[in-house]
């Protein structure tokens, strides 16, 4: 008897852990495994037993946004991504937006009340002020949300963290801060962000328009696809320029670059633009 209630309670663990986990699986590619590898990219020393605080830290903010995102239209989900939790089944509407709202004081708890502030405003601002229904506030919001800012109060042996996603801090030593040039990857990521994002929305283009969601390719079909082919090997050439990468490298960035940029416009099917999203996540 006891090992049969100790296997339902399992499961039902189980069950919940991988809810939890759908929330956010789209997202370890495209969010979690850059923005991770950028904080240690960033970060002015390094420290391997602190290295863990970065994904972790980020994780738990993506899956506040993602859950706040995801309860906000069923029908939306049902047609562009139906293999979420809500959509499948696995978990309610109601018992997802208690899940949310558990999650702010979680992720405060993780870092600094100001910072877990801000980032639940802006993630109402994004989903219940419609921020994320407007092409250009969709991709501000989202290099925002996206965009590591972090500052460190030196009269203080703790890391006082002002970031909207990004941990950088805790993946170097206690006493490390972050120099002209990791403030300069921050600001350049953010701009990467905000002015290329969109090659995101491709895939979801149909679904958009069918719930009213102004994405840039909703509104500016061509002229969206174009902006791919000519911004990302542009970006490429001109943070190889910045960062002084070598002639080889430089040539190698901006052909990927181009070569994503053109998939865009070359290749417009949903399947053709899933896969040149996941090219992009690369770049």
């Amino acid at each position: 008897m006891f090992s049969q209630v100790l296997t339902v309670h399992v499961d039902n663990i189980v069950h919940h852990l991988k809810t939890v986990f759908h929330f956010t699986k789209n997202d370890i590619r495209t969010t979690l495994i850059p923005v991770t590898i950028f904080a240690l990219s960033a970060a002015p020393t390094y420290n391997p037993t602190h290295a863990w605080n970065a994904p972790l830290w980020i994780w738990f903010h993506l899956l506040q946004f993602n859950i706040a995102n995801q309860i906000q239209d069923l029908e939306e989900d049902r047609k562009n991504k139906p293999s979420r939790p809500i959509p499948v089944g696995r978990i309610s509407v109601d018992s997802a937006a208690d899940m949310r709202w558990v999650m702010v004081p979680v992720c405060c708890y993780r870092c600094a009340m100001l910072t877990g502030t801000v980032f639940a405003t802006l993630t109402i601002w994004y989903n219940k002020l419609h921020g994320d229904k407007m092409g250009l506030s969709k991709n501000a919001l989202t290099a925002i949300l996206g965009g590591p800012w972090v500052s460190r109060d030196r009269s203080n042996r703790r890391c006082h963290r002002k970031s909207i996603i990004l941990l950088i801090k805790h993946t170097g030593r206690s006493n490390s801060c972050i120099d002209k040039a990791g403030a300069l990857a921050v600001a350049l990521s953010s701009i990467v962000f905000a002015t290329t994002l969109h090659a995101q929305d491709f895939k979801d283009e149909e679904g958009d328009r069918l719930t009213g969601r102004h994405t840039l390719p909703t509104i500016f079909p061509k002229a969206a696809r174009f902006s791919m082919m000519f911004g990302l090997p542009l970006w490429s050439y001109a943070l190889s320029r910045i960062w002084k990468i070598d002639a080889l490298s430089t040539t190698a960035f901006v052909l990927y670059g181009a070569f994503v940029g053109i998939r865009f416009v070359m290749y417009n099917t949903v399947g053709a633009d899933k896969q040149s999203c996941k090219f992009y996540s690369v770049s």
